[in-house]
């Protein structure tokens, strides 16, 4: 005879292993990443004047870098969507659709960046501060922290909620490990909490008078250097 409690007791120690094995692949490639990102990444930071090398090289720092990021901040997603299915084998299949959102968004950095002046990296910061107090930054972040559905679906949330932050690091050096680390802790925190106007709207500030302060004193900011 089955006893419904031990049934319903053995579910819930098969959904905490599974929560917890998610919570160990996400957080343990993250980590991996870190490591490789730093390594890779070294002696390339030349500030707004860092070049990017051949696509081969910088997909590969990319997706590195873009894993060690934003995978801790996928954590509730990757919960969500083991405790909905109650297996932890399509955790893969999440993680890499959501990577490779990130992965087609390098393709467009790629595309479009080149090596700048401070002009041009301050009104990039600017804009990002701007773009962190739209209507269609909150759409993505809520939808984001809402979301149970594919690793693409919620890697197009992601990618609309931290564009402006992912744009902050590609015009100061995308390949600073300490503008990568600020970066992913803004993101990480906006992922993780519920948007507040007493927060969100000084955070936006914030990044808006970097912006100005790299325009009017880049040497005042750590990290840049001049164009070469």
């Amino acid at each position: 005879m089955v006893f419904p409690d031990r049934v319903e007791r053995a579910g819930v120690r098969a959904g905490t292993a599974a929560t917890a094995a998610a919570l160990a692949l996400t957080l343990g490639l993250a980590a991996v990443s870190w490591v490789l990102a730093v390594r890779q990444m070294s002696g390339m930071d030349m500030g707004v004047a860092t070049r990017l090398g051949s696509f081969a090289f910088f997909a590969a720092v990319w997706v590195t870098m873009m894993a060690a990021m934003m995978l801790p901040g996928a954590v509730p997603a990757v919960v969500r969507r083991v405790q909905a299915s109650g297996r932890v084998r399509g955790v893969p299949l999440f993680l890499g659709s959501y990577l490779a959102v990130w992965a087609l968004a390098g393709v467009v950095v790629y595309a479009l960046y080149r090596p700048h002046g401070f002009a041009v990296a301050g009104a990039v910061v600017i804009a990002a501060g701007a773009y962190e107090l739209t209507p269609l930054k909150r759409h993505f972040r809520r939808r984001g922290q809402e979301s149970t559905g594919s690793g693409l679906g919620y890697g197009l949330c992601c990618l609309g909620s931290s564009a402006g932050l992912m744009v902050i690091l590609v015009a100061l050096s995308v390949m600073s490990v300490v503008w990568m680390a600020v970066i992913t802790v803004l993101a990480l925190g906006q992922k993780l909490l519920p948007a507040k106007a007493a927060v969100d709207v000084p955070l936006a500030l914030a990044i808006a008078g970097l912006g100005v302060l790299i325009v009017l004193a880049p040497a005042s900011v750590p990290g840049l250097m001049p164009p070469m």
